[in-house]
């Protein structure tokens, strides 16, 4: 499944809520990190199944990061059922893939 943006705190909450599995990438476009670990998220997004994988630009959804907490740059999310199951701060490949593989054992 492609990652998708999110584009408002309301599409956030139902996201999260939907009872699927999501990871969600907090980034922003001047965070050099957060770029590098970009692709990797992406890759990872055409392979896991039962997973949804969405995008917050921390700049343009200040809500939704404050909303979660966001503190730096990239974070990774995974919830479900509207609770936030795990997390991963900084652009770690390995922990990405532990993170997502998390969120598929619970599709």
């Amino acid at each position: 499944m492609p990652v998708t943006p999110i584009n408002s705190l309301s599409e956030f909450k139902t996201i999260i809520n939907s009872g699927k599995p999501v990871v969600i990438d907090f980034w922003a476009t001047w965070c050099g990190p957060c770029r590098a670990i970009s692709p990797v998220f992406e890759k990872i997004s055409e392979t896991a199944s039962g997973v949804e994988f969405y995008k917050v630009d921390v700049d343009t959804q200040p809500e939704i990061s404050q909303e979660v907490g966001i503190r730096a740059m990239p974070t990774f999310l995974f919830f479900k059922d509207g609770e936030k199951q795990d997390s991963l701060l900084g652009a770690n490949p390995q922990g990405l893939q532990t993170l997502v593989a998390k969120a598929t054992a619970s599709a």
